[in-house]
C-alpha cells in the first residue's frame, strides 16, 4: 500500500512540510490584480521545476502564505530564496510600476515553521519510550 503522506527518494522516506510567509518591501500593498495572478503562476512554475508541492497558497495584498512540501535536500532558506529571487526578477521586468514604487520587491526577512503530521510531544514520548525496549 502506497501512502500519500510520505514521499520517497532512493535514499529516504520523508514528509517535510513548511509554512512560509514573506512580504514586499515596506509591506506595500502591491500583490493585487495582474501582479497577484502572475505571481501565483510564477510560484507554481518554480515549485514544479524544483519538484516542490504547493499544498496551499494565499496571496494577500501585502504578504504571501504558503504551505509547501519539499525534498529533505532543500533547506527552507533555499526554497524561499528560489521563490523570492525568481519572482522578483520577472515581476519587476513585467510590471515597471513595481520598480518605481520599491527599491527591491521583497524584504530580506521571512517566516518559516515546520509542519508535520506528528506533534512534537508525540515524537518526544516516542524517543523516551525507546530506552525501555
Amino acid at each position: 500500500m502506497v501512502s500519500l503522506r510520505w514521499r520517497r527518494s532512493n535514499k529516504s522516506v520523508y514528509n517535510l512540510g513548511y509554512h512560509l510567509i514573506w512580504c514586499p518591501k515596506y509591506r506595500r500593498h502591491v500583490l493585487t490584480g495582474q501582479v497577484e495572478m502572475r505571481l501565483k503562476e510564477l510560484l507554481e512554475l518554480k515549485a514544479k521545476e524544483l519538484e516542490i508541492s504547493i499544498e496551499k497558497m494565499e496571496i494577500m495584498p501585502d504578504h504571501i502564505h504558503m504551505f509547501v512540501k519539499a525534498d529533505p535536500t532543500y533547506s527552507p532558506h533555499f526554497i524561499i530564496q528560489q521563490f523570492k529571487g525568481n519572482t522578483s526578477r520577472i515581476l519587476r521586468q513585467e510590471f515597471p510600476e513595481l520598480r518605481r514604487r520599491l527599491p527591491t520587491l521583497w524584504t530580506r526577512s521571512y517566516y518559516v515553521e515546520s509542519v508535520g503530521h506528528i506533534s512534537e510531544s508525540v515524537v518526544r514520548k516516542y524517543i523516551e519510550d525507546q530506552k525501555g525496549k
